[in-house]
């Protein structure tokens, strides 16, 4: 088993990538494997994902012990199969109102980039570093690592990264906005799962559509984007959810957004 999907009864939907000792590096099985965890958390409906990385580094990026078998058109045709559920995956995931929180450690290269940028919250262990890596060995990005990457750390700098290839340590991708904050490696799964305990707690619409919003208003024109932001609010805010938030509020208690009836 290339990925493991364990969801709890609570919603929280667990996702971790099972070979630590290749360094996770992506093969078809894996990508397959991601793709069914995507359609399981939608299928399911869950309420956060926590995504993982067994061993010593989150993920590798792709398996080129497994590429470099291939040549010619069979090698286009294995990686169009591979980069095809990877991308479903990366697809399926954002489409969900589940927000992702990732939990990233050692080395994190090509595809893993992208798996730890497409979390809503990316955690970094302090000894983790990131490494473009494609162009490297004379590939271009997939994984959504050149659609990420201009939008977390501007285009030039995201260029500078893709064309050089320089190692960048947790501290400084932190500083330039590719993980949200850097813990000691080992409070890593706590920190991760707090955060992630913490989003499943919440009241789950309200959260997809704001990752939605944030997402297009990166390219949407501002009128637009206003006319689409008052349409959430008001959908929020006339749901279960944003009544149980603001009588909460009103009568000076905790929210809670659990034990709600699910969203049609």
């Amino acid at each position: 088993m290339r990925v493991g999907v364990e969801i709890q009864d609570d919603g929280l939907a667990r996702v971790t990538l099972c070979r630590g000792e290749a360094g996770n590096a992506i093969d078809l099985e894996m990508a397959r494997g991601l793709l069914d965890a995507a359609r399981a958390c939608e299928r399911e409906a869950v309420r956060a994902v926590l995504l993982t990385g067994e061993g010593n580094s989150f993920c590798v990026g792709g398996d080129l012990r497994e590429f470099s078998r291939l040549s010619g058109e069979a090698l286009e045709k294995h990686l169009i199969a591979v980069t095809d559920a990877l991308h479903d995956a990366l697809r399926t995931f954002a489409a969900v109102d589940a927000p992702m929180v990732a939990a990233v450690q050692g080395a994190v290269a090509g595809a893993g980039i992208g798996l730890a940028a497409a979390a809503d919250l990316t955690l970094a262990a302090d000894n983790a570093s990131f490494t473009a890596a494609y162009t490297g060995i004379g590939y271009s990005p997939d994984a959504g690592v050149s659609w990420f990457l201009p939008r977390l750390v501007g285009p030039k700098r995201a260029l500078d990264l893709l064309l050089t290839n320089r190692r960048v340590p947790a501290a400084a991708a932190a500083a330039i906005g590719l993980v949200s904050r850097v813990v000691a490696p080992g409070e890593l799964a706590a920190e991760a799962a707090q955060a992630a305990e913490g989003l499943r707690r919440g009241p789950t619409a309200a959260l997809g559509a704001t990752r939605r919003l944030v997402a297009s208003g990166l390219t949407s024109d501002l009128a637009s984007h206003l006319d689409r932001e008052a349409r959430a609010l008001a959908g929020a805010a006339a749901s279960d959810a944003g009544r149980e938030g603001v009588t909460a509020f009103v009568g000076k208690r905790a929210p809670d957004f659990t034990h709600l009836p699910p969203t049609p």
